[in-house]
């Protein structure tokens, strides 16, 4: 018998190498929108005001529609590029993000070889747009029992009004049995420790956990799922 009924998958840096897509998307996009090229240095910069600014979101204090944008600008005035193209970039972005799907730890296989063994639902903070065509060309879109989407919900993880409306959908059995998978701490496991499932951080990079979120496991291949199941 099966340690657990539901998994609840993220997508960016679980399922799908994120990092990949967002090079491949901002490298090509500064080319379509007349920047120059995109160093990997220029990229790390991005990546880093990304970073903060989705920590706004997940703490409350910002809308998407505004920290998808603001991080453009903030990027762009910071490399000495024009600012007023942040909202059209993104825009561009959102649809670029899922052109290029790489699989993390032949996840696709992993979560087809799952299927009628436990439930398998999607749950990430990704816009309804970039997440809608990754499933789609991935392939996850059919693999899937559902898929919950924080823009489609109302809430992002890791509030635990997110997770409510999903479990309400999807009729949990003992939340025990529910076992959410992720990388990151601040959205996926303090989520999964809010509404009270079981967490796995999916953690390829032997990141050290210094936030106050709890995972009952850690992993830093996605195959090592069988284990725990």
């Amino acid at each position: 018998m099966n340690r657990f009924d539901v998994i609840l998958w993220d997508v960016d840096g679980t399922l799908l190498d994120f990092l990949a897509a967002e090079k491949a998307a901002i490298q090509s996009l500064f080319k379509e929108f007349g920047l120059g090229e995109c160093s990997d240095e220029m990229l790390s910069r991005y990546s880093k005001i990304n970073r903060e600014y989705w920590r706004k979101l997940e703490r409350g204090e910002m809308e998407k529609s505004q920290i998808l944008v603001k991080r453009f600008e903030d990027f762009f005035r910071e490399e000495g590029l024009d600012t007023s193209l942040g909202k059209a970039f993104n825009e561009a972005y959102q649809v670029r993000l899922g052109d290029t799907i790489v699989f993390c730890d032949d996840s696709k296989d992993l979560v087809a070889s799952l299927r009628g063994k436990v439930r398998q639902y999607v749950v990430s903070n990704g816009t309804v747009v970039a997440q809608t065509k990754k499933l789609r060309r991935s392939g996850f879109d059919k693999l899937m029992d559902g898929v919950f989407l924080s823009e489609e919900l109302g809430y992002e993880k890791p509030a635990k009004e997110f997770f409510d409306l999903v479990f309400q959908e999807i009729h949990v059995p003992e939340k025990n049995r529910v076992l959410i998978v992720g990388d990151s701490l601040t959205s996926d496991i303090a989520g999964g420790n809010r509404a009270g499932i079981r967490t796995c951080w999916y953690n390829p990079g032997a990141q050290v956990n210094e936030t106050g979120a709890k995972a009952d496991y850690e992993i830093q291949n996605l195959q090592e799922i069988w284990e725990i199941i």
